[in-house]
């Protein structure tokens, strides 16, 4: 139990790349620029992966229609995320210790774990929801518009996750570093969760043997 705990109060920490690393990557190739456009998304905002990325492309959406990205004051994610991250990370932490002094048992570890999956999920949804307002909520009013062959408006919503063609750009969405140190964190507390699970399978073991070790003596006498 104690090498299980101990990976439970690693684990989470992983979480604190974040703050530090984007959570995905979003990039734009097209003839017209040998050097892809990109944006890397933070739980803190949205920054371009070169220095005139963000700018390039709100001029190229300007034209379409497109909302400008939005800056981290325009999303209300932008202040939840970071305050999620590290509540969880301090949950985490404290689980971990508790079940190293043996005051929670391993299954606390598989709670952690599936309170994140189900934060990350919700978490993908409403980044999926924000990139479908933001590629087909356009401006009527837009300089440029773009029909399917039924006639109806294209829209220009960006892949969640893989690659997709948008007239003559080449867009990819992919996990970035955050994303998978935030993925070993949480396969870290999984794998504390099934060392603990052995743990314990192992000390219930031992100790039906020594109980009927002890009634075979005890018939013997």
């Amino acid at each position: 139990m104690k090498k299980a705990s101990v990976l439970m109060i690693i684990g989470p920490l992983f979480l604190l790349g974040l703050f530090a690393f984007p959570l995905w990557n979003i990039m734009l190739g097209a003839p017209q620029y040998p050097d892809p456009l990109g944006m890397n998304i933070h739980i803190t905002g949205i920054h371009g992966v070169s220095e005139f990325d963000l700018q390039n492309i709100d001029g190229l959406n300007h034209y379409i229609g497109m909302k400008t990205i939005p800056k981290p004051g325009e999303m209300w994610e932008f202040d939840i995320f970071p305050t999620v991250i590290i509540g969880m990370v301090i949950l985490g932490v404290l689980i971990g210790i508790l079940g190293y002094l043996d005051k929670v048992s391993y299954k606390w570890f598989l709670g952690w774990f599936l309170l994140m999956s189900i934060l990350g999920v919700l978490g993908m949804y409403d980044f999926n929801a924000w990139l479908t307002d933001y590629g087909s909520n356009l401006d009527p009013h837009a300089i440029i518009k773009v029909t399917n062959a039924d006639g109806t408006p294209m829209t220009y919503k960006p892949p969640l996750l893989g690659f997709q063609k948008m007239l003559n750009f080449d867009v990819t969405s992919l996990p970035s570093t955050g994303a998978w140190m935030m993925f070993i964190g949480m396969m870290s507390t999984l794998l504390a969760f099934y060392i603990g699970w052995r743990s314990n399978k192992s000390s219930l073991k031992k100790e039906r043997v020594e109980s009927q070790k002890g009634e075979f003596l005890e018939t013997q006498g």
